[in-house]
This record gives structure tokens, C-alpha cells and sequence, in this order.
């Protein structure tokens, strides 16, 4: 809103600080604004801005109490406006998740900027309004409670507009929103990155709807530790054997009459033998494998589905459908897989059958698995199969685990680098990076290979 009830005060000093600021105060529509300024000239300068323009005549936005003059000649917006902005214009071809990454990203910086004064929602009243009911489009049209009520209309008045990042101070109060939880405490570094990089595109829409002529985050450049490399830890990853025996005890989870272990049984099989992610493995179908009664077989991918939470899929549903991961849609991954997997799929198919659209891994009810049920099962394969210390080691910890150790018997076993990242889904580069690890059990074997090279014995003193 706009007004022309603007009242223009003498300059202050604030004693109250170490060094002594001039304070600019002035009033529009009858709602207080003031801003400090270091020098006393500073602060005359802008005070003379604000009397010029309202001798222009010029209205004084109500929100952030300043004349369009002052925002480049443009009608100011604010940066919860420009949050919705954003999130409007990338909702519909963003995934589940990409969803959830922008909303966390804006409901962590946007009660960073904002005007000081009384009356602050606490900040994870703050945080559950923007998460649940301002940000996510199909959440807006939500009954509000009082509380959440409160805290929209709070933020709706105290957000900044966008041009004040053009001050570098806001920009590093924005940094550091970032790098901070709701508790305070710092955020990990990925995190941070994530947040980063969310917010820094939400900033180049600024720049194209020219709330602001350059991306302010650009002029920070602050470390925030090593970039890490998400490397697999080599104790996580299992050998066949272990495979095999884990895979094997999952046919006893559940009991006989439950088959809770056996129904997923397959589905660990295809993370192992054909390094599928678990989001591959849900959404594989019946029409994507060749399972021939002897020899190799081979899987087309062509869909995933990802955990992601009700709130952020067009479905409703837990499970988000997507094509594969870093594919344009529609292509397919086409994974040979061998006689054990072809076996272990023919056998799930003869005694579960499928899904009514054609799924081979569901539930009893023919819905997608949830994370946590093949969690819960792996968890106990897990103690029926390993010995005391490596159930309570890092050995195969995570139902993911068997997609690392997948991949590095690949590696290990010579098959070329280009082919191995073709199969798995990744890029060469981040394909060596990550997962060209040793099999558990291995290190014996390439000490003595170490050794025959040297031409030397390993014999006792």
C-alpha cells in the first residue's frame, strides 16, 4: 500500500552503541521507520532524499516506509513477495523434492530479512507458516489457525524489499541465515550449499524481473569449509558373500505366513546385482525386465520413485514419479543383469506376481514400499546375517549400501569405467570419485598383489 501521510523528524544520535549512530526517523501512514547511518552526513543525506521526494509528492510505500525513488524508481518488492514469485514460477516443473529443497531454502533466509521491531512470532511458528501454508502453492487455500494466522501477517508487514541486498550488511545477514539451524547452531556444509544455491537463483529471477540489476550474492565470496566429496566409505561396503547371505536371511524376516522379508527380497537383489537406487528398484515393472529361464537378463529403467512426502507430490501421494535421475525424460538405463538376479526376480514374480500397474515390488495392500518398512526389514537381515560386531559396525548399514558395494564389485572385478558408470547412472568423473572402492575382504588380496609386484615373498621373520 501506498500513502502520502508522511511525517519527516530531525536527526537523533543513538548513545547507546560503542560508537554513536545518527538515526534517520520518520513516520508514513503513522507507522515508525528509522535507519542508522555511521556519519552524521550520511544520515543528513538521506534524510535529505526522503524530504525531497515527499516534496515531489511522491507516495511512501506503507511496508517498507520508502518513496519508489529510492528503489529505483520501480515499485519496491518485498522478499517474501518475491519468495512466492519464484515459487510460483518453478512449481509445477520442479520435482518432489526440489520442492521441498526451495521451500526449506526461502522459509530459513525470509525471517532474516526483515524490519526490527516488536511482536516477532517465535521462529519455528515462523518457519511452520512458510513451510506448511505461505510457500508450497497447493498449501495456501489452508484453514489457518490464529497462531499461523499471526505470524503471516507478521511476516507480510516486516519483510524487506528485495533492493535492500544492494547494502552489503544485508547480504551478509543473508549468509549467515543460511549457514545457521533454527536452532542457532551451524548448519551442515551441505546444507548450507544447498540453501545457497536455492536462493542464489531466486535472486537471478530478481535481476530478470529488475528488482535488482545484479545478484548480490555474487559479491560475497565466503568459505564455508572443504567442499566435501561424498566418497563411500569402504567399511560400509559388503562382498558377495555377505551379499548373498544377507539376501538369504531376508527370507526369514516376518515369519513364514508375513513373507514381510521374502516380498523384499527381490527388491535388495536389484539394488546388489544391478546397482539400482531404491527409488529404480520401487518403480521397476514387469514390462521393463527380460528375465529369460537360463543366462544373463537385462532391466530397462525408465522410472523412479522417490520418497518425498505427501505435501510436495502433484499426487498427494508419499512417493513421487519421476523419470531417472539426471536423464531428459523419457530415456531409458538399460542394466544387464546376472543368472542370480534373473533367479531371484522370476521367483518373486511366481510368488507375489505384481502390483495392479504392473510393479513387481509393493506392499500386502499393492502400494509403493515405504522407506521405513524395507528399512525396518534390512535392519533385522542385518542381525540375522552379520556377527555381533558388524551388526553394530558400518557394514552395510543402509539398504544403499548394497547400491555402493554393487558398483565397486563392478570396478573391482575389471569391468571398464565408462561401462560400469553406463549401468550404474552417473557421469565417469563422479563415478570415480565416489565409488571406485575396495570390496570388504579384499585388502589381504591386494597386499599380496602389492607384493608379487615387488617380487617379493610374504614370509615370516
Amino acid at each position: 500500500m501506498k500513502s502520502y501521510k508522511v511525517v519527516i523528524w530531525k536527526l537523533s544520535i543513538n548513545r547507546s552503541a560503542k560508537k554513536p549512530t545518527y538515526l534517520v526517523r520518520w513516520s508514513v501512514d503513522g507507522e515508525p521507520f528509522h535507519e542508522s547511518h555511521k556519519t552524521k552526513a550520511l544520515a543528513d543525506r538521506f534524510r535529505a532524499k526522503l524530504l525531497r521526494a515527499a516534496d515531489k509528492g511522491e507516495p511512501f510505500d506503507t511496508v517498507t516506509g520508502l518513496p519508489d525513488s529510492l528503489r529505483g524508481g520501480k515499485a519496491s518488492l518485498s522478499f517474501l513477495d518475491l519468495a512466492l514469485k519464484y515459487v510460483d514460477a518453478r512449481w509445477a516443473e520442479a520435482s518432489a523434492k526440489q520442492r521441498d529443497s526451495m521451500t526449506d531454502a526461502l522459509a530459513t533466509v525470509v525471517p532474516v530479512l526483515v524490519k526490527p521491531g516488536r511482536g516477532r512470532p517465535a521462529s519455528e511458528v515462523l518457519r511452520r507458516a512458510l513451510r506448511s501454508y505461505v510457500l508450497p502453492v497447493p498449501r495456501r487455500e489452508r484453514e489457518r489457525s490464529e497462531e499461523i494466522a499471526s505470524a503471516v501477517r507478521w511476516i507480510e508487514r516486516a519483510s524487506l524489499p528485495v533492493g535492500e541486498l544492494q547494502e552489503i550488511t544485508r547480504v551478509h545477514e543473508l549468509i549467515d541465515g543460511l549457514g545457521r539451524r533454527l536452532d542457532g547452531k551451524p548448519a551442515a556444509t551441505q546444507t548450507y550449499r544447498r540453501r545457497r544455491a536455492v536462493v542464489f537463483n531466486a535472486l537471478e529471477f530478481a535481476v530478470e524481473l529488475e528488482h535488482l540489476t545484479s545478484n548480490p550474492l555474487s559479491r560475497v565470496r565466503r568459505k564455508r569449509g572443504k567442499r566435501a566429496v561424498q566418497e563411500v566409505d569402504r567399511r560400509v561396503v559388503v562382498n558377495p558373500r555377505q551379499a548373498r547371505e544377507l539376501l538369504t536371511a531376508l527370507t526369514y524376516v516376518g515369519g513364514y505366513e508375513r513373507a514381510s522379508g521374502r516380498r523384499l527380497r527381490g527388491f535388495f537383489a536389484c539394488l546388489y546385482y544391478a546397482a539400482m537406487r531404491p527409488g529404480e528398484a520401487l518403480g521397476l515393472r514387469r514390462s521393463d525386465c527380460t528375465l529369460p529361464a537360463q543366462g544373463w537378463g537385462r532391466i530397462e529403467l525408465a522410472e523412479t520413485r522417490p520418497t518425498a512426502g505427501k505435501v510436495w507430490t502433484d499426487s498427494g501421494e508419499a512417493h513421487d514419479r519421476r523419470g531417472l535421475k539426471q536423464r531428459a525424460e523419457g530415456e531409458v538405463r538399460i542394466v544387464p543383469i546376472p543368472p542370480p538376479l534373473v533367479r531371484l526376480l522370476r521367483e518373486h514374480l511366481k510368488e507375489f506376481g505384481t502390483a495392479e500397474d504392473g510393479r513387481l515390488f509393493s506392499s500386502e495392500r499393492g502400494n509403493v514400499i515405504a522407506a521405513s518398512s524395507y528399512s525396518r526389514a534390512w535392519k533385522q537381515a542385518r542381525e540375522l546375517a552379520l556377527m555381533p560386531h558388524q551388526v553394530s559396525s558400518v557394514l552395510a548399514f543402509r539398504p544403499y549400501d548394497l547400491r555402493h558395494a554393487g558398483v565397486s564389485q563392478w570396478l573391482n572385478s575389471g569391468v571398464p569405467a565408462p561401462e560400469v558408470a553406463a549401468r550404474a547412472g552417473h557421469s565417469v568423473d563422479v563415478l570415480l570419485k565416489i565409488y571406485a572402492k575396495c570390496i570388504d575382504g579384499q585388502e589381504q588380496e591386494m597386499n599380496d598383489r602389492i607384493m608379487q609386484g615387488l617380487g617379493e615373498e610374504d614370509a615370516p621373520d
